[in-house]
């Protein structure tokens, strides 16, 4: 069974006075694993958001089903296994950072008996035990995340949804959260990530999916979609003639980086065979043949690029 099961899910928001009507999610379709870290991307205005409310049920439908946990959305008693770290998320400035988590272990029906050693759990593991008596209006926004988080964790879901979770939070804190979020995976929970950071997503998840006006583009592993089969890196021991590329690989996208390094661009393995001997026939010692790798950050932009120019 999936944590996550989206069908065919469409989401038309009705035209206001004045207004257009504007299609959130679109034949929007997408599965996510129990106990892995799925990270969601898309531009501002792509849907996002739009799915996460969906999900939790603060928004229906218009078409299409979806399940948490096996259970249908619509089925209330689901959120007793779900914690959520909204955007831009407020809390009470007047409250204590203990009071604050009070309450919401209140609201999630924690076990009175055990909210006072959940807080201290919690604030420990989200390096906030120091600032547990301190007043919310004195926390800076990377405090306020990290409070964030440990909310979200207060019922002990099998299942978090965390939008922009490192929004705000320095290099140091971005390790630590990513280090929570790695042992609450390795703990069994499901986090469904949602963030701009494409770099952080790219460090903690197991897949992620990329959607836009309401369409996934694309989704599967993060090392799958990162490695591009074609690429390849080869280092010499030796240096390599640039006369030699021309005159032996006229049909082959080949690219000198330095006398040592060969970027090549093949269509199949046939073809970087085809390379590696003539390279050798011609007495050029190779090394190491390393497969391309381009970050999620590239594989985003051309997607999204692709895609705006699809609609034009």
């Amino acid at each position: 069974m999936n944590a996550i099961e989206v069908n065919e899910l469409t989401k038309i928001y009705k035209a206001t006075r004045g207004g257009v009507e504007v299609t959130a999610l679109n034949n929007f379709s997408l599965s996510v694993a129990k106990g892995e870290i799925f990270g969601l991307l898309g531009p501002n205005g792509a849907g996002k958001t739009t799915l996460i409310k969906t999900l939790l049920g603060i928004v229906y439908p218009t078409t299409g089903t979806a399940k948490i946990l096996g259970q249908p959305i619509r089925d209330y008693r689901i959120k007793r296994k779900i914690g959520f770290l909204p955007e831009n998320h407020k809390f009470p400035n007047y409250l204590t950072a203990e009071q604050t988590l009070k309450y919401f272990a209140q609201l999630s029906d924690v076990e009175f008996k055990d909210i006072n050693k959940q807080i201290d759990k919690l604030l420990s593991l989200v390096k906030m035990e120091r600032w547990k008596k301190t007043k919310i209006s004195k926390f800076s926004k990377g405090m306020m995340q990290r409070l964030g988080l440990a909310q979200a964790m207060m019922n002990n879901p099998e299942l978090i949804f965390l939008d922009e979770p490192t929004d705000g939070v320095d290099p140091i804190g971005r390790k630590e959260i990513r280090d929570v979020l790695e042992n609450l995976k390795n703990s069994g929970t499901t986090i469904f990530l949602n963030s701009h950071l494409l770099s952080e997503v790219e460090l903690v998840s197991n897949r992620v999916a990329i959607m836009n006006s309401g369409k996934l583009l694309t989704e599967g592993k993060v090392e799958d979609l990162t490695t591009s089969k074609e690429s390849y890196i080869i280092e010499t021991a030796n240096a390599i003639e640039s006369n030699l590329l021309q005159t032996t690989f006229d049909n082959i996208r080949l690219k000198l980086e330095t006398s040592h390094k060969l970027n090549v661009n093949v269509k199949d393995n046939m073809e970087l065979n085809f390379v590696i001997d003539k390279l050798r026939k011609d007495g050029v010692n190779i090394k190491t043949i390393t497969i391309q790798k381009h970050s999620l950050e590239e594989l985003f932009l051309s997607l999204i690029a692709d895609e705006r120019g699809s609609e034009k």
